[in-house]
């Protein structure tokens, strides 16, 4: 059986960032994370749900040219397995093995405010 598959692109767009995708029913579940993924425990990242991405994207590095939604250079900061322990409406905990992020994560919707807006924190190596 195949591995589910994450990937994190930084993205140089309007804005730098950080796009964490991991698969989940054939698909990249996507979140844009400002200030990166945090690789250390009790470190709280604002993660801003954004559009599906077919599987094949977790390989895609290069430009977005000026014109087109997410316009800029695109390059692949970490990729690797996951496993999803967790996945549902409030609350998404998974684990990462790649080359620089290693451990337990959990993505947490945010009470108040916007429905795309979650935040991102390790939880254990």
């Amino acid at each position: 059986m195949r591995k589910r598959v994450f990937v994190v692109q930084k993205h140089h767009a309007r804005t730098l960032h950080y796009d964490l995708r991991i698969e989940v029913e054939g698909v990249l579940k996507s979140w844009a994370v400002p200030k990166g993924v945090p690789e250390e425990r009790g470190v709280k990242r604002l993660a801003i749900q954004t559009e599906d991405h077919p599987v094949e994207y977790a390989d895609f590095e290069g430009e977005i040219p000026e014109g087109h939604y997410g316009a800029g250079k695109v390059e692949i900061w970490d990729k690797g397995e996951v496993d999803i322990e967790e996945f549902g409406e409030r609350k998404i905990v998974f684990t990462l093995r790649g080359e620089r992020l290693r451990g337990r994560y959990a993505l947490v919707r945010f009470e108040r405010g916007e429905e795309d807006y979650w935040l991102l924190m390790k939880t254990g190596d």
